[in-house]
């Protein structure tokens, strides 16, 4: 195993030679690469999400490839190479865990959770020093907006500020909704209507947190749902020797119920 990955490192500096590498590997940064770090990410999970093991090893072969790609460049500046990646990846997990390397014990999964953000949160405090410190701190501001909603959520639910159930939070939603229809009417300018929107989204995200749902996950799979179903709409369109463009949205309707019908019976 140490061989292959030391042959991925050795490809991928290869690739950064300035004689002889590839132009285009050449030219990269941390910023234009980061993009593609992100779109890989995503393969992986599309991959583990339609449970193909040979799309998800080559999908965490394109991820690892990320991780060497940046961690060539970091060396060629002097900042840190792969090894030092892969040490400080172990150390923190090792420190993570000392249920299972050091003496605390942690008998269920919930445990674990619980002793985590205990010790993130005693850094964080240590890290601040003498300035005011949030429990909003650290919440990373380029996740994805829906997964950084929950874990601001999640934050603020350890001090208090949170719903007591899932029937309030679908209240708030009507309440939210409300909101939003009233700018509608009014004919609001666009910044008010997407703070409301953001509202409502933001709403969404809490009910999704409170029945134990991530909403990414949700609604990727609503997607692959809406992609299935509207391409068996143009497939039964195409039958009839005419394709969406020239179905109206009656026509549309009906086949996509029809679709959603049959689906619900198996």
């Amino acid at each position: 195993m140490t061989s292959n990955i030391q042959r991925l490192l050795d490809v991928m500096a290869r690739l950064r030679q300035k004689d002889g590498g590839c132009p285009w590997d050449l030219e990269q940064t941390f910023a234009t690469v980061a993009p593609h770090t992100i779109e890989e990410t995503y393969e992986l999970v599309d991959a583990i999400e339609n449970k193909d093991p040979a799309a998800i090893k080559d999908e965490l072969g394109d991820v690892l490839f990320q991780v060497v790609f940046h961690a060539q460049m970091a060396s060629e500046a002097g900042m840190f190479d792969f090894d030092s990646v892969a040490k400080h990846a172990a150390d923190k997990m090792i420190e993570r865990h000392p249920h299972v390397f050091g003496e605390r014990e942690a008998k269920t999964a919930q445990d674990v959770l619980q002793n985590w953000e205990k010790d993130k949160e005693a850094k964080r405090r240590a890290k601040a020093g003498n300035k005011p410190v949030s429990v909003l701190d650290n919440v990373t501001i380029g996740l994805p907006a829906a997964t950084r909603a929950v874990k601001l959520q999640k934050r603020a639910a350890r001090v208090g500020f949170d719903w007591d159930n899932a029937k309030d939070v679908l209240d708030k939603i009507r309440e939210e909704i409300g909101e939003l229809e009233k700018e509608i009417q009014d004919n609001a300018e666009k910044t008010f209507l997407e703070d409301e929107l953001g509202d409502v989204f933001f709403a969404v995200t809490n009910l999704a947190r409170k029945l134990e749902i991530d909403p990414e996950t949700a609604l990727r799979r609503t997607n692959r749902k809406f992609d299935r179903r509207f391409r068996e709409v143009e497939n039964r369109l195409a039958k009839q020797g005419r394709s969406a463009a020239d179905a109206s949205l009656d026509e549309m309707e009906d086949l996509w119920k029809s679709i959603k019908a049959e689906e619900q019976k198996h």
